[in-house]
């Protein structure tokens, strides 16, 4: 009997020093997370983030970049990447992807994988998109009494030197090229009427941002009054008193599927995928609703029907048109290569 306490005395021991060591690792981790800024960083931080460092002890750092910056960083480090989560827009992931540089996520690690939409999966687990958004039209109501309600509406003699639209380095930006396409005939295979449209609009727009929370500050100075925009950030803006609203064009909004992954090689993966599985969580997913109108990609979440209205939200998501991103992410180095000779000029 003595010998048996001894060494349950010592297996004890053991387990805790064991449980003691894990949470000295966790504490000393630190996770590099790659991801869009301004209030999509904040509340980033505040939905999955801080309430991740509070049940790891980890500390996670942000880099701040768009889409197609997030994947150049990966590109110019890949195999030995200094960020272990990188945010990207589905299109520019999938090019990621294809391009070899996404490690596949352990489907074990992610507990709330199982209630996340299909859609929302890569099948082979490189990438996971995180919430649903679209880009629309944001307007100035202060400025605009009958506001655009289509995306022809954009080349209104009325919006001249008033309008802002993304660089083609912005998902926004591409999906305005290929809305303008459309509208005009063409398609996401055939954007040569939407680059000869843009191309005609191009004088009169103030501006081709490249970071969304650009935006925010040209209509609080005035510089214009309508903008190509996220209907995510319209949301968040509005709250925080910026004069904007958003409409979706009757043509039909373009849905925007964020996504997170894992790049080939990073130092922390098994940390990442935990950070992942909190982000999906329905607890989380509410959370980032609420503060970033974005729609969940968890089913199981439930929004208040005044909040539900205002995001892609179950039925409302089936309703976006949705690029195809094999061809939008094959696609996009002539596009880009184009817009720069063509447009940013």
């Amino acid at each position: 009997m003595g010998r048996f306490r001894r060494s349950l005395a010592a297996t004890a021991m053991a387990a805790g020093l064991l449980a003691g060591a894990a949470a000295t690792t966790a504490r000393s981790q630190e996770l590099n997370v790659a991801l869009f800024g301004g209030s999509f960083a904040e509340n980033v931080r505040t939905c999955v983030a801080e309430p991740f460092q509070r049940a790891t002890g980890a500390r996670v750092n942000f880099v701040l970049g768009n889409s197609v910056q997030n994947a150049a960083r990966l590109r110019a480090t890949r195999g030995r990447p200094d960020v272990d989560i990188a945010y990207m827009d589905l299109q520019v992931a999938v090019q990621a992807k294809n391009e070899g540089l996404l490690d596949q996520v352990d489907a074990a690690r992610l507990t709330n994988l199982p209630d996340i939409y299909p859609s929302a999966v890569d099948p082979d687990r490189r990438w996971i998109g995180f919430m649903y958004s679209s880009t629309a039209i944001a307007y100035n109501p202060r400025e605009l009494r009958n506001p655009p309600q289509a995306w022809a509406d954009l080349w209104s003699p009325s919006l001249r030197g008033k309008l802002a639209i993304g660089d083609i380095t912005a998902t926004s930006g591409q999906h305005f090229l290929i809305a303008a396409a459309r509208i005009n005939g063409g398609s996401v295979e055939n954007v040569e009427p939407g680059f000869r449209a843009i191309r005609d609009l191009r004088p009169h727009v103030v501006t081709l941002y490249t970071q969304a929370d650009q935006v925010v500050q040209l209509i609080e100075r005035g510089d214009i009054a309508a903008a190509v925009w996220f209907s995510d950030r319209v949301g968040a803006a509005a709250r925080s008193g910026v004069p904007v609203a958003v409409v979706f064009p009757r043509e039909g909004a373009v849905g925007i599927l964020p996504t997170f992954s894992i790049p080939i090689g990073a130092r922390s993966k098994a940390l990442a995928e935990q950070y992942m599985d909190r982000a999906l969580g329905a607890e989380a997913q509410r959370c980032f609703a609420e503060r970033q109108f974005a729609g969940p990609t968890n089913r199981r979440v439930e929004l208040p029907d005044e909040l539900a209205r205002l995001v892609p939200y179950r039925e409302s998501v089936e309703r976006m048109y949705f690029p195809p991103p094999e061809i939008v992410a094959r696609s996009l180095p002539a596009w880009t290569e184009r817009w720069n000779r063509e447009i940013a000029r």
